[in-house]
This record gives C-alpha cells, sequence and structure tokens, in this order.
C-alpha cells in the first residue's frame, strides 16, 4: 500500500473514533435524561395514588 492509502486509512480510523466517542457521549446524556424523566414520573404517580387514597378515606367518612 502507498503512503497515501495508510494516511487516509489513519485518519478514517482517526475520526471513526471522534465520532465514536461524541455519540457515546449524547448516549451518556440521554441515558441521564431518561433516569431523570423515570424519577419524575414515579414521585408523580405516587403522589397521585397519595391523594387519591386520601379522596377515598374522606369520602367514605373514616
Amino acid at each position: 500500500m502507498s503512503k497515501n492509502a495508510l494516511q487516509k486509512i489513519e485518519s478514517h480510523e482517526k475520526l471513526c473514533r471522534i465520532m465514536q466517542k461524541l455519540t457515546h457521549d449524547k448516549i451518556n446524556i440521554i441515558e441521564d435524561r431518561v433516569k431523570r424523566l423515570e424519577k419524575i414520573l414515579l414521585i408523580c404517580t405516587g403522589s397521585l395514588i397519595s391523594a387519591m387514597g386520601y379522596v377515598i378515606i374522606t369520602m367514605l367518612g373514616l
């Protein structure tokens, strides 16, 4: 292989590594956001269930 071809291959590999790192970082950011949303949804669901329980108990007069 010529030096030019090897240089192109190395350049392409370097670009691939950079793009892979950027993609990995973006996936980690998205994963953190999803985890945050899951926590918010669980808290909201717990609050709604508690509120509905309170309303039911109040209506039953216990």
